[in-house]
């Protein structure tokens, strides 16, 4: 398993959440109509932004601490039970730290 190539592609899709996280955190920042109707419907949107902006920020802290088990050597072992995580999973879902008998769990 090269570890550079995955870490070069987890701080590539790290960049690109934290954009996103920014453009959703701007659209949730604006104001709301002085229309009620209108209020309605951007109050909908701003469940939908919320969301969004939870999933992108556990998806950032799962990518960050997958980084950082690159760097301390721990990369790619369970960090429940201590055994090696599928080079398949890893190639699936990089920033993975359960193997998949404890992910099924």
């Amino acid at each position: 398993m090269n570890n550079q190539a995955i870490e070069a592609g987890l701080r590539k899709t790290l960049g690109e959440l934290e954009e996103r996280l920014t453009k959703v955190r701007s659209d949730m920042s604006k104001g709301h109509s002085a229309d009620f109707a209108e209020q309605v419907t951007e109050r909908e949107n701003d469940e939908v932004l919320e969301g969004i902006a939870a999933e992108t920020q556990a998806s950032i802290s799962d990518i960050r601490a997958a980084l950082s088990r690159i760097h301390d050597g721990t990369y790619g072992v369970c960090i429940r039970c201590g055994r090696a995580i599928n080079a398949e999973r890893l190639t699936a879902v990089p920033e993975t730290a359960l193997c998949m008998t404890c992910a099924s769990a």
